[in-house]
């Protein structure tokens, strides 16, 4: 994917979020009050910046994070050192997962600052080249504020979604289900929810950009890059899809998924499409497995509802970087 098309893609996308906010805000204002509209969106604003604020700190209980010192991992605080200051960004507090699937994250906010988290399994199934890539990944993030972006492009989603939410209820339970404007409170209601169901697609499709973004920061400031980051995400996709075989899903560890290198909701899929090739002499022919592997109707739909893009788009898209 082009960087001018990319860039291009996700500056229309939040642009279309704005402008279908707009008009069906628009057209609710026309039929309610418009101080009850600006409460609702005022409350849920400052819901989400609330949640936003402390989220780090949710996370970190969440998957048991522990920050790691120089004298913990030299060699993995030497990495994210010598990469934040090839990607320009200030060096973020470096935080083990003690979670079992291989993956990596970034998150912060003003009140946390910002953080790069790491799984144990992921120190575990990945080489140290593979675990710079997946850090030049989740630095990128950072470098282009995706944690803030996704969040203001969320927030859009849940006022709809809090708006309908509340009109049906009032609708069906309220005095206004004997008032001659019932239905047409129910009618907004479910409008919203349609709304809101929209606005979620087009946010996650951002999200999906974005990780490509990312991508392409961590393939153009890592030596090698392309070639390393399919590597870790090949062999991510392939033991968290065993690891969700084995023990029938991974308990927590997807309740911020959005926040991780890859998605670990989809993994047990794509690892049973190359389970049939266990044996691969090299880590190339894994990444070449999957980056061959046909992307069948079912595959689109699935990407459609996730944050991240299907992983065989991913590593083709990476392997046109080389």
């Amino acid at each position: 994917m082009g960087l001018l098309k990319l860039r291009l893609g996700m500056i229309g996308t939040l642009a279309l979020v704005i402008a279908v906010s707009t008009l069906f805000f628009t057209v609710v204002l026309s039929f309610m009050g418009v101080l009850n509209l600006v409460a609702l969106a005022f409350f849920v604003v400052l819901f989400n910046i609330a949640q936003w604020l402390v989220a780090p700190y949710l996370i970190d209980g969440l998957y048991r994070t522990q920050s790691v010192t120089e004298s913990d991992n030299p060699k993995l605080y030497a990495t994210i050192e010598n990469l934040s200051r090839k990607i320009g960004v200030k060096t973020p507090k470096l935080m083990i997962a003690n979670i079992p699937i291989p993956n990596a994250f970034a998150y912060g906010s003003p009140i946390a600052g910002t953080r790069v988290a790491v799984t144990s399994g992921m120190l575990k199934e990945l080489e140290d080249e593979e675990i710079e890539a997946v850090v030049g990944h989740e630095l990128g993030h950072l470098k282009h504020k995706d944690v803030q972006v996704m969040m203001m492009a969320s927030v859009l989603p849940a006022i709809f979604y809090y708006l309908g939410y509340s009109m049906m209820m009032s609708s069906a339970y309220g005095r206004g289900q004997r008032r001659e404007g019932g239905g047409l409170t129910a009618l907004i209601g479910i409008a919203s929810m349609i709304v809101y169901w929209v606005l979620t697609l087009f946010v996650l499709g951002l999200s999906r950009m974005r990780e490509y973004y990312a991508d392409r920061t961590s393939a153009s400031s890592v030596e090698d890059g392309p070639r390393k980051l399919s590597e870790a995400l090949a062999k991510i996709v392939r033991s968290t899809g065993r690891i969700k075989t084995r023990y029938g899903g991974i308990g927590g560890a997807n309740s911020f998924k959005a926040l991780f290198v890859s998605d670990p909701d989809i993994a047990e899929s794509d690892e049973a499409a190359i389970a049939a090739s266990r044996m691969f002499r090299t880590d190339q022919r894994l990444v070449e497995e999957i980056r061959t592997r046909r992307i069948t109707t079912l595959d689109k739909v699935v990407e459609l509802f996730s944050t991240h893009p299907n992983i065989v788009k991913r590593l083709q898209a990476l392997k046109r970087l080389a």
